[in-house]
Order: C-alpha cells, then sequence, then structure tokens
C-alpha cells in the first residue's frame, strides 16, 4: 500500500538569473489503488510538478512537502526516490548512446529490486513484456531510445513501467505523438501495470483521448501552477466539451483529439 502526499508545493525555476514561480501551491493525495489524471492547458505547470516529484536539478522547491508512505521525499536523491517507489515516464525520453536496453533495465531491475535478478527467470520476464507492448525483441539490444520513434521511446517507458513496478507511476503526457495502435498498446501496458497490485498512477495529459483507454477515479484542473478543480471521470467529459477557458480566461483549441 502507498501513498504520495503533496503538501502546499511550491516550485521555482531560474533562468537568465530571475527566478520565477512555476507552483504555487500544490495538494494532492494519491492513495494505492488510485489513479488520477491531471489535466490542464500548455504551460499551467503540470510537467514542473512531475520534475520536481522526481527531483530534476532544475527545479527549486522553495516550500512545501512531497511525502511518499510518510517520508520526506525532498530529502531523498533522485536514485533514492526511484528505490523508494516512485517512477517517471517522461514526455520527451532522453536517448543513451552506448548503453543497450537490456543493460540498462537488468541494472534498473537490481537496483530497485535490491538484488539482480535471477537470469533465466529475467529474460523470461523481458520476453513476455516486450511482447505484451509489441516491441521488436532486436530492441533490446539497441542504445536506449537512439534512433527511437516518438511512439517507441514511449512503448519503452511503459516497458521500463512494466518491469520495475513502482509504488507510484508518474506519467507526463504519455499520450503526445502515439496513434492510434500505439496508444491502445501504451494504455493496456499501463492497466496490466494497475492491476498489478496496490499502486498509484498519476497521468498528466492535456487531451481526452487517452481517457478513453485508462478510466482514471479522480481528475484534477491544473491552472496557473496549482490545482483549481477536482472532481470524477465526468470532469474530463465536461473539458471535452468546453476546453480550459473559464480556467485561464483564454479560449484555445478543443481538448480532445
Amino acid at each position: 500500500m502507498a501513498t504520495l502526499e503533496i503538501k502546499d508545493l511550491h516550485v521555482s525555476v531560474t533562468a537568465d538569473e530571475v527566478e520565477k514561480e512555476i507552483l504555487s501551491g500544490v495538494n494532492l493525495t494519491i492513495n494505492a489503488g488510485e489513479t488520477h489524471a491531471i489535466m490542464g492547458p500548455n504551460g499551467s505547470g503540470k510537467s514542473t510538478l512531475s520534475y520536481a516529484i522526481a527531483g530534476h536539478p532544475k527545479y527549486t522547491v522553495t516550500s512545501g512537502q512531497i511525502l511518499l508512505d510518510g517520508e520526506d521525499v525532498l530529502e531523498m536523491s533522485v536514485d533514492e526516490r526511484a528505490r523508494a517507489g516512485l517512477f517517471l515516464a517522461m514526455q520527451y525520453p532522453v536517448e543513451v548512446p552506448g548503453v543497450s536496453m537490456s543493460n540498462f533495465l537488468r541494472t534498473a531491475a537490481t537496483a530497485v529490486r535490491g538484488e539482480a535478478p535471477k537470469l533465466r527467470t529475467w529474460v523470461k520476464e523481458v520476453k513476455q513484456a516486450l511482447s505484451d507492448l509489441d516491441i521488436d525483441p532486436a530492441f533490446a539490444e539497441r542504445s536506449v531510445n537512439e534512433g527511437f520513434s516518438g511512439g517507441e521511446k514511449k512503448r519503452h517507458e511503459i516497458l521500463q513501467l512494466g518491469l520495475l513496478q513502482p509504488k507510484v507511476a508518474i506519467l507526463d503526457e504519455t499520450d503526445s505523438g502515439l496513434d492510434v495502435d500505439a496508444l491502445r498498446v501504451v494504455s493496456e501496458g499501463v492497466n496490466r501495470y494497475r492491476a498489478s497490485g496496490e499502486v498509484g498512477v498519476m497521468l498528466i495529459t492535456h487531451y481526452t483521448r487517452i481517457l478513453n483507454y485508462i478510466k482514471p477515479d479522480f481528475v484534477h484542473v491544473f491552472a496557473g501552477g496549482k490545482i483549481v478543480e477536482s472532481g470524477g471521470p465526468e470532469l474530463a467529459d465536461q473539458l471535452e466539451s468546453e476546453g480550459y477557458v473559464r480556467f485561464t480566461g483564454k479560449r484555445e483549441e478543443a481538448v480532445a483529439q
């Protein structure tokens, strides 16, 4: 059982020697077994929230708390956060030339589990995970994300999710850049993870289409660096029809895609 608590979180970023506050008092609790969709217009601070939880050095927490099962996440290094059970699927996964996917995945699993997985069992795990996500087994010997398409990179993120089995998964616009088939495969991967145990999911998205495949328990509207409204799945339907204009004062494109 896991609980992620975010209390009055304020986060700033420094650009051109000027500090700018991006998050201005975020409050959110994700309990085991819950999926929370974070929706909002571009530039509202959704990705900043994910990076702050993961420990990106560019983002400075100026006040507030992040707790995982009561433990102070802000006192942990990035690798300690991962070992504690936090996982971030990035909006723009990075390439790691010279490091094969197979070595990367086994090293990550060893770090998270506290011991190296037995080779025979591990090979079966990886083979099944690759098959579930329609990933060519040959990709296991390629460098991490190097030369991958956007959809292939996103599948690799969900491959990691399935193999590492974190307590809480933060998925930052995992749907961006995916065609319909890839979106279905990736969503099925997330749903397998959700069904694997008492885990929590924070699903950050700008659009509603992924919510047709991954059903949230709660939907939160993010605007101006904080959550401005919360509700059930019906809130996503409302956003699809109305957009974010009543939260931002600006009319933008429809949130459906």
